[in-house]
């Protein structure tokens, strides 16, 4: 069980994500697709899986998705054990 008085052991993981799919692009736009393919390569825990899962369809400039993966991780009150992305 994940201790609420500390951040979990992947936090920051989603952070690493987001470097991921802007490392050769930085100004670039990624699928919903691609952020998946990514964080199951990346092999995120079911958690945060959860949350690349529940991403709308569309197209994502960085500034956006961060904006998105932000509000999921929010909504499940989980910033503090994940970390929030920029």
């Amino acid at each position: 069980m994940i201790s609420p008085s500390r951040p979990a052991d992947e936090f920051g993981e989603l952070q690493g994500l987001v470097d991921d799919l802007y490392r050769d692009d930085p100004a670039g736009v990624v699928a919903r697709v691609d952020v998946l393919v990514r964080a199951e390569v990346n092999d995120l825990s079911e958690d945060l899986m959860e949350v690349v899962e529940l991403l709308p369809a569309g197209r994502y400039k960085r500034v956006r998705l961060c904006d998105q993966l932000n509000s999921i991780i929010t909504a499940h009150g989980w910033a503090y054990l994940y970390g929030t992305v920029e």
